[in-house]
């Protein structure tokens, strides 16, 4: 039996229905540049490379990037490394198109590893990703939710994004003490609304703070006057914008800031 590696963050899937569920979930036709991140002892490598193939793959564990090789050496073509790092946009050149990404995401790293396929949005059609559970459910959160934050908004403007189901800890070996959800994200042919250039840090500032209202939270980028000119209460906490609220507000702090 293959030994999941804590550093790395691997809960292996093993549930034949689950990795059913996935597979019809992405849907992968003949044409699609496919990526599967992580893809662990296969299993869900195997169900993929019965409707298409070849795929690519990114495995970081070197020894299971070894069993990959030995056991697809003709339609997995593996790229050995971190996928925190991996040039998605070089991959998608090379195959011609843009790509489509699935698999089970290390939740150690999910939310960096978000960020870094965000900044790729251009070379990706769609991503069809498993992370914990908590962590889908703050990506597909509405404003006033509790899971509502700075990830959810970031990502707003440049996918829509779909949660499709729960999956309990026994589905995996060995099991997590947390419950997991496969969500796909669609990256969008224009984005949601106008992101300025100071979009991110804004976002990030709001919530580094959330508890505090925007005119303490935003303090330096924006004062309560300039926050009530873009037609929204100074008194309101971060949680309670949308993300097009968050738009207008950096594009004003940016308008200033010139």
């Amino acid at each position: 039996m293959v030994r999941a590696r804590k550093r790395f963050g691997q809960h292996f899937l093993h549930d034949a229905g689950v990795l059913q569920k996935i597979v019809a979930a992405i849907d992968p036709r003949p044409g699609d540049h496919l990526v599967e991140i992580g893809p662990g002892p296969g299993a869900l490598t195997a169900h993929l490379l019965e409707r298409i193939s070849p795929i690519d793959a990114i495995e970081i564990d070197r020894d299971l990037a070894v069993d990959l090789r030995a056991r697809w050496p003709e339609v997995l073509r593996l790229h050995e490394g971190d996928a925190l790092k991996f040039d998605f946009g070089a991959l998608a050149a090379q195959r011609g198109g843009r790509l489509r990404v699935a698999g089970n995401l290390p939740y150690n790293i999910s939310t960096p590893l978000l960020f870094h396929l965000l900044a790729h949005r251009d070379s990706l059609i769609d991503l069809t990703v498993m992370l914990q559970k908590e962590v889908i459910d703050r990506m597909a959160a509405l404003p006033d939710e509790e899971d509502y934050g700075r990830l959810t908004v970031m990502l707003a403007p440049w996918f829509r994004i779909e949660k499709l189901f729960d999956v309990g800890p026994g589905a995996f070996r060995p099991p997590p003490r947390v419950w997991s959800a496969v969500a796909r994200l669609t990256v969008l042919p224009v984005p949601a609304f106008d992101v300025p250039e100071g979009f991110a840090k804004l976002v990030a500032q709001a919530f580094s703070q959330r508890r505090k209202t925007l005119r303490n939270s935003l303090r330096g980028l924006l004062d309560a006057e300039g926050i009530e000119s873009a037609g929204i209460d100074p008194a309101a906490r971060p949680e309670t914008l949308s993300p097009q609220q968050f738009g207008r507000l950096a594009a004003l702090a940016q308008t200033r800031a010139a």
